[in-house]
C-alpha cells in the first residue's frame, strides 16, 4: 500500500505511525470532552491519555518482541524501530491497565466511570490505527482466491507482494467502528458503571478471535495449542467480560 506518506530527502512521514497518532490523539480528545459532559476533570483524562498512549506503546510492543524474539536476538536495535510495524494490540491494552489503575487511584477518581469513558474511543482510536496496518502491510492476512482478497505492490511494506490476501487489517477496523457505534448506543441506557468497558473487551475478543482465522503473518502459539497467542487472550478475555456483564446486570436488578 502506501508505508511512507511522504518523504523529503532523508526525512520519512510513515503513514503507518501518521495513522495511530491520529487515532489516539481523537480518543484522548473526546474522551476528555466526555469526561467533562460526566462531571469529571477534562484535563485529568487528557493526562491519563499521554500515559496510556506510552504504556500502550511500549506493551505492544513488548509483547510483539516476546512472540517474535528469535528476529530480534539476531538484530536486538529492531525492537526500537516502530515504524516497521510490529505491535500487538493485547500487550498494549494489558500494560495500560495498572497505568490506567495507578492514575486513578492517585487522583481519587472512579475507576468504572473512567473506564466506561475511555471504552467507546478506544475502540474508535484501534479503528483508525488499523488502517496504518493496512498501510504499511502489517497484520496481513492468508491468501485466497476470494474476491475480497487484497495484493500488496510496494516493497517497502511487510506483506507478501503479488498474492491475494485476506484484508485483515480492514476486518479488524470494522470490527473495532462497529463496537464504537455499539457502544454509544449503550451509554444511553447503561445500567452500571463498566458495562462500556466490559462490553468492549466481550466484543473485541469474539471480533478478534474470528478475523485470527484469518491472519497470516506470524502468530505465535498459546500454551502449545492450534491457537495464535491474540486467540489464546482473546478466549480469557470473552470469558471474563460475560461473567463481569452477568454480575454487573445482577447487581444493578
Amino acid at each position: 500500500m502506501l508505508p511512507v506518506l511522504i518523504q523529503i530527502g532523508p526525512i520519512k512521514l510513515f503513514t503507518y505511525g501518521l495513522l495511530a497518532a491520529i487515532g489516539l490523539l481523537t480518543g484522548v480528545t473526546l474522551a476528555a470532552r466526555r469526561a467533562e459532559k460526566e462531571g469529571l476533570d477534562g484535563g485529568l483524562i487528557a493526562d491519563l491519555g499521554f500515559y496510556v498512549i506510552i504504556a500502550a506503546i511500549a506493551g505492544s510492543r513488548l509483547m510483539y518482541v516476546l512472540v517474535e524474539y528469535p528476529a530480534y536476538i539476531a538484530e536486538p536495535l529492531r525492537i526500537f524501530k516502530l515504524w516497521e510495524g510490529g505491535l500487538v494490540f493485547y500487550g498494549g491494552f494489558i500494560a495500560c491497565v495498572p497505568v490506567v489503575w495507578w492514575f486513578i487511584n492517585k487522583h481519587t477518581l472512579p475507576f468504572w466511570k473512567v473506564a466506561d469513558i475511555l471504552a467507546p474511543y478506544l475502540a474508535l482510536a484501534h479503528a483508525i490505527g488499523r488502517l496504518g496496518c493496512l498501510a504499511a502491510g502489517c497484520c496481513y492476512g492468508r491468501p485466497t482466491d476470494s474476491w475480497i482478497g487484497i495484493v500488496f505492490t510496494n516493497p517497502a511494506g511487510l506483506a507478501p507482494l503479488g498474492v491475494p490476501l485476506y484484508p485483515t487489517q480492514i476486518f479488524d477496523s470494522v470490527n473495532e467502528f462497529a463496537i464504537f457505534l455499539i457502544l454509544l448506543a449503550m451509554r444511553r441506557r447503561k445500567k452500571f458503571d463498566g458495562q462500556l468497558m466490559i462490553g468492549w473487551i466481550t466484543l473485541y475478543s469474539l471480533g478478534r478471535f474470528i478475523v485470527e482465522h484469518f491472519r497470516g503473518d506470524p502468530r505465535g502459539h498459546f500454551l502449545g495449542l492450534s491457537l495464535s497467542t491474540s486467540q489464546g487472550i482473546a478466549i480469557i478475555g470473552f470469558a471474563c467480560g460475560l461473567i463481569l456483564l452477568y454480575r454487573g446486570f445482577r447487581k444493578a436488578k
